[in-house]
């Protein structure tokens, strides 16, 4: 039976395929403040802009590639079972072959009831336009969890860290919870590797650092695990 890998991922791991992090120094997204892209609020008060602003991410992110990392970890499937929990709202780590990956904050190729978010759609294309309806009569928005907004797949993500054999994060610095409180569900005799530039302060957790970028990283991590696994 193959070990069970872990894998939380975020915007770091998207990064070297040319998508912008979640946030900039400024504590910007793309040049708009969150609370007026990223909040049922934002959504209520003007759901033109949240739309727009969504298009253009769609858009950049069916332009992007998977890279070296979303391949690393897609390829580490032969000897593991691998299962990606993700931040991020692309789809890059699925067009890199990766079979089971949960998404925690939504993905943006695909819409959701404004009344029911159960009701999920596919977007055809960059653009989900106004004035398209799910079958509660409800405008539908982007697959994405906002701020103020609970995360589903939370219990099912903890169910699967509780299991894991190895974990490993990449590309996040342990900011965002609930997501980043997952380390601490991870069974403490299990291994866990933590790839970016800068480690982030876990006290209490034994973790092995490896500080790079995640195409790099992942490539560290790879020799990490074929020589003491």
């Amino acid at each position: 039976m193959k070990k069970k890998l872990v894998i939380l991922s975020g915007a770091g791991v998207s990064a070297e395929s040319g998508l912008k992090t979640f946030r900039g120094n400024d504590g910007l997204w793309e040049g708009y403040r969150i609370e007026e892209v990223a909040t049922p609020e934002a959504w209520q008060r003007n759901p033109e802009l949240v739309q727009r602003f969504y298009n253009e991410r769609r858009r950049q992110v069916l332009q992007a590639q998977p890279n070296g990392a979303h391949e690393a970890i897609h390829a580490l499937e032969k000897e593991y079972e691998v299962v990606v929990i993700t931040q991020n709202i692309d789809d890059l780590h699925e067009r890199a072959g990766s079979t089971q990956v949960i998404h925690l904050h939504g993905i943006i190729t695909k819409a959701q009831s404004g009344v029911d978010a159960s009701l999920i759609y596919e977007v055809e294309g960059e653009e989900l336009k106004m004035n398209v309806y799910c079958e509660r009569g409800s405008q539908l928005r982007p697959h994405v969890v906002w701020f103020g907004e609970p995360v589903p797949m939370m219990s099912v993500a903890s169910r699967i860290c509780k299991d894991a054999d190895i974990f490993v994060v990449i590309g996040t610095s342990l900011q965002v919870y609930p997501a980043a409180g997952l380390i601490n569900d991870i069974p403490r005799q299990v291994k866990k590797y933590i790839i970016d530039p800068i480690t982030p302060p876990l006290p209490g957790l034994t973790v092995i650092p490896i500080p790079e970028t995640a195409v790099k990283g992942m490539q560290t991590l790879c020799k990490l695990l074929k020589n003491n696994d």
